[in-house]
Parts: structure tokens; sequence; C-alpha cells
């Protein structure tokens, strides 16, 4: 692995004068090498690690031996409560209504990126860095844009789209120029105790995975109602639609000979089952769509991912008449669902996106 192209968000074009960089680690692989990688192009490097929640001690710990390992210092942002009211709460009222809401989106500009970069203020370092596979490049207006990286499998340019020029002006992504494989090799080359920590779960703040089951020992209840299917024919209340997302198979202990998927999730808490094939959708419209730089997208034709895994789809970009944002898909796209995030990409660099509100057509 070489580490003589990095990518950057900052205007420097030569290490004459040593520039300082924060780095935010996670205690995982990515970051940790992460820090190597600026301090090999010459950065002064500081580290801090974010305390989400509880649940993240052993990140919190593991980070701080990894910045012990590569002898920079490691401060500590407690973010807990920040977390909860921009992270953790919304997630469970957004899933307790029928939503399928991806935490990480809410996080990156609600919390990390926004703690990291008033840390930085503090310590009067103007320049961030994260372990993110991605990249920053600037633009011929002198914008700078989330592009994607070299390492399509581990491409996380989607959970980015909300971060704005405040932050993509001074943010570094090293990562972006190398794949998953080279960063566990130079881990395990330099003996960092993070060479084989397992890869970032999305819901950080719930290990077990079992979200539902969070939800409700918070004391929430989710939206009860009926499976409703493919023929009108009601099949019996459901467990409440927090258990459910839109395209989902497996879990929903319905036998009609043939499998049923989640096609959409009704206001009234009733969950609509469809055959395989009538959870492709054609259109659908967005809430709270934002660009990189503040300004409106123009009318026309744009690619779009409507989940993180999902394989970009062409899209028309329209604006309905209050404003809204709406995408027409050239061809059906499998499970759009309501909270996740549709997020627009042309030439390779994000361009807007916004949380998905409703299906279309």
């Amino acid at each position: 692995m070489t580490t003589d192209m990095i990518s950057t968000g900052s205007s420097f074009s030569t290490f004459e004068k040593v520039e300082k960089v924060l780095v935010g680690l996670s205690g995982g692989v990515d970051s940790s090498v992460c820090i190597q990688i600026l301090k090999d192009q010459g950065f002064d490097v500081s580290a801090a690690v974010i305390r989400f929640s509880d649940s993240h001690a052993p990140a919190v710990e593991a980070a701080k031996k990894v910045a012990a390992q590569l002898n920079v210092f490691c401060y500590e942002i407690d973010a807990k409560e920040a977390f909860e009211s921009k992270v953790i709460a919304p997630f469970c009222e957004s899933y307790c209504n029928g939503q399928t809401p991806n935490p990480c989106v809410l996080c990156n500009p609600n919390v990390k990126f926004k703690l990291l970069a008033q840390k930085a203020d503090e310590l009067g370092i103007h320049l961030i860095a994260t372990g993110h596979y991605a990249r920053v490049e600037e633009q011929d207006d002198g914008t700078y844009a989330i592009a994607i990286p070299e390492s399509a499998a581990r491409d996380q340019s989607y959970m980015l789209y909300r971060l704005d020029q405040s932050i993509l002006s001074r943010l570094i992504l090293p990562l972006g120029e190398f794949e998953k494989q080279d960063i566990r090799d130079t881990a395990r080359e330099l003996g960092l105790a993070s060479a084989d920590a397992p890869d970032s779960q999305e819901i950080c703040f719930i290990p077990d995975g079992d979200y539902a089951g969070f939800i409700q020992n918070r004391g929430m209840e989710s939206k009860s109602g009926n499976f409703i299917g493919p023929e009108g024919q009601d099949l019996g209340t459901h467990k409440g639609v927090c258990h459910y997302t839109i395209g989902q198979r497996k879990g929903l202990n319905i036998a009609l000979g043939k499998p049923v998927f989640v096609k959409s999730i009704e206001s009234d808490g009733n969950i609509l089952l469809g055959w395989a094939g009538d959870e492709f959708y054609n259109a659908v419209s967005l809430r709270e769509f934002c660009t990189p730089t503040g300004k409106a997208l123009p009318e026309g034709e744009y690619v779009a991912k409507i989940r993180s895994a999902a394989k970009p789809a062409a899209c028309l970009l329209k604006y309905q008449e209050d404003g809204s944002v709406a995408l027409e898909f050239a061809e059906p796209v499998r499970a759009p669902a309501p909270g996740q995030s549709a997020v627009l990409y042309q030439n390779g660099h994000v361009v807007g996106g916004g949380f998905i509100h409703s299906i279309l057509s």
C-alpha cells in the first residue's frame, strides 16, 4: 500500500508548513490506518473519540489504545446528550411510525462531524479527517463535494450526503484512495490492536441488532394493525410496524403458498403485502432535500441510490407544485422505504439528496 495520494477538501499544495489535522477515531481499523496515512503525509495528527452512548464504552477504550500505539494524543468528546436527541429519539420515533430511518445519515451532520469540527476549532485546528471510504473534491466553482471512492464495494458517500461546505471545505478522507484489504494489511503490518476488528455496524448503539427490542425496552409502542394480503384479504394482526420494512419477506409468518413481501406500511398501521414483483415502484417524493452548496438543483437527469447498498438508478428530478422534490425512475426500483434517503449523483459526485417521504407510483 502506498500513501502518496490523499483526498482533501483543503487548498494546501505543499507540506513546507506542517498542517494540523484532527482525526475522528472510532477504534476500528479504518480510522486507525487513517491516522497513519496522514502521519506518513507529514501532518501533525491529533485524534478525538466520540462517546455517543453507554454502549460505546468498548469503542472508546479501543480508540485510546490505538492512539497510544500510534503515538497521537486522543481527546474524548461526550456526545451522549446530542446523540440521544438528534439520533436515537428520531430513529425510534420514525420506526414506530412505520418508517425505516438510517441513523448514520442523521448522525453525521448533526453529531459526529459537527462535534469533531467544534473540537478542532477549540484546539485551533482547521482540518478534520475520518476513515470513511469516500473522497472530497474541489469543484470548478470553488465549492467542495463528496465523490465516490476507489473501492466501489466500500463506498460510504451515501452516508455523507448531508454535509455542507462548512465541513466539506476542511475535510480529508484518505481512505477514498484505497481498498479495504489494503487498510487491513497495513494495520497488521503496524501491529495495531484494531487490525482484525470487525467492520462497524450500521446501528452502532444496538450491538445485538434487535432494533425492535431496543425500541420496546425504551417503553415506546409502534403502530398496530393488520396484515392485508395481496388480494385484499385480512390476514390478522401483526406485531407492530417497528418490526417491518418495505420489501421484507422473512419473519412475516404468513403462509399463502408462495412468498409475499411487505409492499407498503399504511398510516393507519396496516401492512399491505404483495407478491414478488409488487414491491417495485416508479417514483418517490422527498422531504428535507439538501445539496452540498445549499443551492437548488436544476430539474433533469441524475443517478440516485435509494439505500446505502443499492445500485445507482437513473432518474428524473422534478419539482412538484408544493416545491417538494419528486424522483421518477427510468426503471422501477425495489422497495424504496420512507425514512431512508435517496441520494443523487452526477459524474461520480454527490449533488443532493433527501429523505423518502412517500411513494408516488
